[in-house]
């Protein structure tokens, strides 16, 4: 092996203070005692100030700000918005209950179980297709499996995650870094590279990395569910057996396997169900809702029911449903439903009632007829257009409660799947950057009324948003300011006295410092050339190393700013930055160990 050059000259003060703060800006992350946007503006304020009075070289003093704020009008950051708002069309439309409820039928037979084929699903679609899209499609599914009472999303999120990023990693077409890397190392005259090139080897490194990832991962995340009041409370519903209903010429107890797993049924009928019986059944808010569709029953009479559907179509409003508690001023004090007038005289149908501290069942909280009296404190679960449950509400001296849950728009199922599927199809093939097909699907959502204007700020994430901008802008200083190349020089410092396993090792420890605190294509563009020049110097064949880079750039799993995919899962799972820390590092340090040892052992070093 040829000797490497000892000396090296000191970094330029711009190109330490850039890793100044990129140290500072991690360990304020890891610390968790300020929030994480605060930090990151934070980051952003210091580089604009810090490059107005200090500007790089040839540069004026305004320049600085771009580098600082261009973040905000990036096409990544847009990108990531863009996927939120697909994503938010695909739930408020219902298009993903399907696969949510497949899903959910593997994960009720073993929890591991859903797990791990999810984890397969994830991996296989992410050697074809590039993984971000891939995630988008999931992150939602899985979002709707948590509420239903599968794992929750913080436990399985991150794995997908991570798990699509491995698949990625395993050909050339499976992440847009990868192309990069190949396409660079191409240019510098290497032989061009073809998609399955590498596979093999990343396949290897998966038996290792995949048991970690189904086994171990979600043991060391928390459960970050919200629990509130709302979500313990149990409605009660009469539902009325319609004529195409499941329930018709069965038997309850062949049905109840197929619904959420906390409805119950309470005075259940023996026998064979007939249209118009009516069944006494309980269940949280949204269990009770996805048990009333999925039976195809009424819970409240079926003219009101219409009547809300037909207002909701011609003025273009969405049916909400809300929880209102009734005080002592009410008129509806020892009404019943029937006995109410509430359809009649709003247009509103009350799907369920909670009666707090007591038990339903006793005799003399029913009227003669089998209904319900209502009394002090009982919660009412309301369907109806906004503004005619505020008039309910403001009338009969009910105290709505929060918790407002928009019923999904089924309607436009099939059309904001096909949006989805079609943008998706555009970017894996290359018809289209990902971020022209995210934009252009984000405004067709908005056009076709997937996704309404007003209700847009519920998909976006604002940590989300400054923390992306703030890594935008890390990237750009650690790149412009020489941190990265002085870097690279730094790493072939004693290179020649390590077994080519080694260089191998540490030139993807080196690209994978670079992709998690600066960015993916920071690492391949300044990672590519250095581990190119290294192996002549070396004596060594060019392939393995640069591939040691190449799989380096895909080793993004220790902190959120390393990858749109870790910030897309970001505000789903409620995941903070020691989470990706805690579970990422045993990943990178795995991958690292086995994917060496593969390149050693294929190319004989």
């Amino acid at each position: 092996m040829g000797p490497l050059a000892l000396v090296i000259e000191a970094p330029s003060y711009h190109a330490l203070a850039a890793m100044i703060i990129t140290v500072l800006m991690f360990v304020e992350f890891v610390r968790g005692k300020l929030s994480i946007e605060i930090v990151s503006l934070l980051t952003i304020a210091i580089i604009a100030v810090g490059l107005y009075f200090f500007p790089l070289e040839g540069d004026r003093a305004t320049d600085g700000l771009v580098i600082a704020f261009g973040g905000f009008g990036h096409y990544a950051l847009i990108t990531i918005c863009a996927l939120m708002v697909m994503g938010r069309g695909l739930v408020v439309t219902g298009a993903l209950e399907p696969a949510a409820r497949f899903l959910e039928r593997v994960f009720k037979l073993n929890l591991q179980l859903g797990l791990l084929v999810s984890l397969v699903i994830a991996f296989v679609l992410s050697m074809g297709v590039n993984n971000t899209p891939v995630l988008v499609l999931l992150i939602p599914i899985f979002a709707t499996l948590a509420s239903r009472g599968a794992m929750p999303a913080s436990k399985t999120l991150m794995p997908l995650n991570a798990a699509s990023l491995l698949g990625g990693l395993a050909t050339t077409i499976g992440t847009s870094t990868n192309i990069l890397v190949v396409s660079i190392a191409t240019d510098l005259g290497m032989p061009e590279m073809g998609v399955f090139h590498f596979t093999p080897i990343v396949l290897a490194a998966s038996l290792v990395a995949l048991p970690y990832i189904w086994l171990v991962m979600p043991r060391m995340l928390k459960d970050n569910r919200v629990e509130d009041v709302q979500a313990r409370r149990r409605f009660y519903s009469r539902l009325r057996i319609g004529e195409d209903s499941i329930l018709k010429g069965r038997e309850l107890a062949a049905v109840i396997p197929r619904l959420p797993g906390d409805i119950e049924f309470h005075d259940a009928p023996l026998g064979l169900l007939q249209p118009q019986q009516r069944l006494l059944m309980s269940g949280p808010h949204e269990a009770l809702e996805e048990a009333i569709r999925m039976l195809r029953g009424e819970a409240a009479p079926g003219w009101v029911l219409d009547r809300i559907r037909r207002r909701s179509a011609e003025l273009r409003e969405d049916i909400v449903v809300v929880e209102m508690t009734v005080t002592a001023d009410s008129r509806l004090l020892d009404r019943t439903l029937p006995s109410s007038g509430i359809a009649d005289l709003h247009g509103v149908a009350v799907i369920g009632i909670h009666r707090p501290r007591t038990v339903i069942g006793e005799k003399d909280r029913y009227s003669e007829g089998g209904d319900l009296r209502m009394a002090e404190g009982d919660v009412l679960l309301v369907m109806g257009l906004p503004r005619d449950l505020q008039d309910f509400a403001r009338s009969d001296a009910l105290l709505q409660l929060e918790g407002m849950r928009e019923l999904p728009r089924r309607s436009k199922a099939w059309l904001s799947a096909g949006i989805m599927v079609g943008t998706v199809g555009l970017a894996s093939i290359g018809v289209l950057p990902i971020a022209i097909a995210s934009l252009l699907g984000a405004i067709l959502m908005f056009v076709t009324g997937c996704v309404k204007f007003d209700r847009v700020g519920r998909a976006l994430s604002g940590q989300v948003i400054v923390l992306v901008a703030a890594s935008i802008a890390i990237g750009r200083i650690i790149d412009e300011s020489g941190a990265a190349a002085w870097l690279g020089q730094a790493l072939s410092l004693g290179l020649g006295d390590l077994s080519p396993a080694l260089v191998l090792a540490s030139i993807m420890l080196f690209v994978t410092l670079l992709t998690n605190f600066a960015s993916n294509a920071t690492a391949a563009t300044v990672g590519t050339p250095i581990a190119f020049a290294i192996a002549n110097q070396l004596g060594l064949p060019a392939e393995p190393l640069v591939l040691a880079v190449l799989f380096g750039c895909n080793l993004c799993y220790a902190t959120p700013i390393a990858y749109q995919t870790n910030m897309l899962i970001m505000a789903e799972g409620s995941y903070e930055f020691t989470d990706y820390i805690r579970t990422g590092l045993p990943l990178v340090l795995i991958m690292v160990v086995t994917l060496s040892i593969g390149l050693a052992v294929t190319y004989g070093l």
